[in-house]
């Protein structure tokens, strides 16, 4: 497969890099290395010195990433995990703690491009959609043997469809006379049930449902953040977290204003169970978005959102003095 020849824009780069603060000597993780940008920006800042270590669940997008930096770096190592893992990779390797932790939840133009992986619905072929090919379920398995209660629980909670329900009577209706096995027999049989006109192709909201079921894109996410803040950064390390939906990023958002300590149940001060304990400084008030320059290089990046914090140093407990 040509790796080397393939276009690879990495969205909100000197963004990400300059909140990242890469510090020569330090050891930082890419956890979702895609065609190697991010990282390949990274090294070069290490200088020779330090690590770098890339995860991703795309076994193709790691071997491009590999390919690509092995030609001018040999300060890092790749693992094909799920960026989840990484506290578990890292005892498993004992590396304690890291300086800075990078995190691309988005789907890379490698994967949307390659009509055999099935995530765009403009190309024509298997309803797959899966990022680890490991896995078992795919997106033709959900449309194929869900439920229509189901199903629209899925385009609802993960498209924010609002025609769901007849969408998904419509495809189990549709799909007892033949199965869906294609992308576009999926976006066809959408746009037929679809009234409303909107600027988005009509498919696009059940296509990213279907895609963040296959794979569980928002599932672990809150405990992940918490994972990497509050036991893997070194104080002074940095997360930087890209989100590319709303819900996502609704995560990454309420789950670093908790860690910086501030009410996200917004009840009552006597009723609030939040833990109102600042383990974090939020360095993005708001999240940082692709400028019109970008946009016009890249326009897969319009929705993208930049989110980071930095760990903060523990206070020192004071010892208890003795009569």
């Amino acid at each position: 497969m040509g790796f080397a020849v393939m276009e690879h824009r990495p969205v909100l780069l000197p963004e990400a890099l300059e909140l990242l603060r890469v510090r020569p000597g330090g050891v930082y993780a890419d956890c979702t290395i895609g065609m190697g940008g991010h990282a390949e920006r990274i090294l070069e800042s290490l200088r020779g010195e330090g690590l770098l270590i890339g995860l991703d669940r795309d076994e193709d997008a790691l071997a491009a990433a590999r390919s690509r930096l092995a030609a001018r770096f040999s300060e890092f190592e790749l693992h094909h995990e799920n960026y989840k893992n990484l506290p578990l990779l890292m005892e498993r390797t004992g590396i304690s703690k890291i300086d800075g932790c990078l995190v691309d939840l988005g789907v890379s133009s490698f994967q949307l491009d390659d009509a055999r992986r099935g995530f765009s619905f403009r190309l024509e072929g298997p309803l797959d959609m899966r990022m680890d090919r490991r896995g078992r379920t795919t997106a033709a398995d959900l449309v194929n043997g869900l439920s229509a209660t189901r199903l629209e629980e899925i385009f609802r909670l993960y498209g924010e469809e609002p025609e769901a329900r007849r969408i998904a009577a419509f495809l189990v209706e549709a799909r007892r006379r033949a199965p869906f096995r294609t992308t576009t027999q999926l976006a066809r049989a959408v746009a037929e049930v679809k009234r409303r006109r909107e600027k988005l192709n009509p498919a696009t909201r059940v296509f990213q449902a279907l895609r963040i079921e296959v794979n569980q894109e928002l599932s672990g996410l809150e405990e992940f953040i918490e994972a990497v803040t509050l036991r893997l950064l070194s104080p002074g390390g940095r997360l930087v977290v890209l989100a590319f939906h709303s819900l996502e990023d609704r995560i990454v958002k309420q789950t670093l204003r908790k860690l910086a300590g501030r009410c996200v149940c917004f009840r009552p001060g006597e009723f609030c169970t939040c833990p109102r304990r600042a383990e974090v400084k939020i360095l993005t008030p708001r999240p940082q978005r692709p400028g019109a320059e970008e946009l016009e290089r890249n326009p897969r990046a319009r929705s993208a959102r930049l989110r980071a914090a930095e760990r903060l140093t523990p206070p020192r407990e004071s010892r208890s003095k003795e009569s």
